[in-house]
């Protein structure tokens, strides 16, 4: 199943992006790029893609897919749209500390089944994860010690980051400011 944006969800996704593009802090660090491309690795599956998603001002729409598909529910095989938002922060984040490593990843979409299994195992999975809307990843970036990326997410004041050193990853999610 692949959820498509409605105009309020396009709209919030593109104010958010303005933000986080027009801080003068991440352009400083990033330039201004005529592309934007990714490269991630899915622990789960051990499916990789390195792709530009967005090009002269435009979404490549079949990289868009190839990037939902890598980070559909690794538990259930379901893909969903990821929000393009996340995948700029994620370009943004890379970026800004420096180094051109895939992610990996350790959670993208989460399917509501999924996300109830979990939450069931674990109070630190919210009940209604930004996962399920495919607006939160789970991500380590080989060559950058965890504290770092994450103080360099939480510079970019794009949407929630979360830091769980003993589980060796950070998330991000496009959801409101917010750190824990």
């Amino acid at each position: 199943m692949t959820k498509h944006l409605n105009r309020r969800g396009f709209i919030k996704n593109i104010a958010g992006l303005g933000a986080l593009l027009s801080s003068p802090a991440a352009l400083a660090r990033i330039g201004t790029p005529t592309r934007r491309e990714l490269a991630l690795h899915n622990l789960h599956t051990g499916e990789s893609t390195e792709v530009v998603y967005w090009r002269d001002g435009d979404y490549a729409s079949s990289a868009l897919s190839d990037l939902n598909h890598l980070l559909r529910d690794h538990r259930s095989g379901e893909v969903w749209e990821m929000d393009p938002a996340l995948l700029d922060q994620l370009y943004v984040l890379q970026r800004s500390v420096g180094v051109e490593r895939p992610y990996h990843v350790i959670s993208g979409y989460r399917s509501p089944a999924t996300n109830a299994m979990l939450s069931s195992h674990s109070n630190g999975v919210a009940k209604r994860s930004l996962h399920m809307q495919g607006r939160a990843i789970d991500v380590r970036l080989p060559g950058v010690k965890l504290s770092r990326l994450r103080e360099a997410a939480l510079a970019m004041q794009a949407g929630g980051v979360g830091y769980y050193p003993k589980s060796n990853f950070i998330h991000l999610d496009t959801g409101r400011v917010r750190f824990w």
